[in-house]
């Protein structure tokens, strides 16, 4: 099943900079077959739902090991069983109605 994903992951008690780590996970992402687009507070991913859960699954574990004892993450996603839709045809239809 294909499953298009909004992620934001944010360690908690690693001080004011949070950018190291989410720079780790974003290399995480592109490890996996998933399509991802990093956005100001988190990232798409696109793909079959196993891969993109794992995805999700692995950057928790590197954070962890890099020192967050404590992560916080929010999660919104969506599935269709009509047609298989991608984050680009997303943005497409709205951006083609602003015009």
């Amino acid at each position: 099943m294909k499953v298009i994903a909004d992620f934001c992951l944010v360690p908690l008690g690693v001080g004011v900079s949070v950018s190291p780590y989410i720079a780790e996970c974003e290399k995480i992402l592109k490890s996996f077959d998933v399509k991802i687009l990093l956005h100001g507070y988190g990232t798409n991913i696109e793909g079959e739902w196993d891969h993109v859960f794992r995805a999700i699954k692995k950057c928790h574990e590197k954070v962890h090991d890099m020192g967050a004892m404590r992560i916080s993450s929010s999660l919104r996603f969506g599935t269709r069983t009509d047609r298989i839709q991608t984050i680009d045809e997303k943005i497409k239809s709205v951006q083609d109605k602003l015009e």
